[in-house]
């Protein structure tokens, strides 16, 4: 399994995560393949954020179907929407 750091996503104009990114390697992967690695177990994601270090994407099956997320804190909202774009 290769673990693949996540610094940016790309999102549509409802806010939906479309791709997952990393600009300074580059690569760039989308939402629905990142779904698929996590669930087969072929790869893994994470963003490292700086005030609590590493949190781990993970898949979430939601009323309109699989989505991508993080929670890096105690809030209800995804995290990975503080991510740039």
């Amino acid at each position: 399994m290769t673990e693949c750091q996540v610094t940016h996503v790309t999102r549509d104009q409802w806010g939906r995560t479309l791709e997952l990114r990393n600009d300074a390697i580059p690569w760039r992967r989308s939402a629905a393949a990142c779904i698929y690695d996590i669930e087969t177990g072929l790869n893994s994601y994470y963003v490292l954020w700086r005030e609590v270090g590493r949190t781990d994407i993970h898949v979430v099956n939601g009323p309109t179907g699989k989505y991508l997320r993080t929670d890096h804190d105690s809030s209800q909202r995804n995290n990975l929407d503080d991510l740039p774009s």
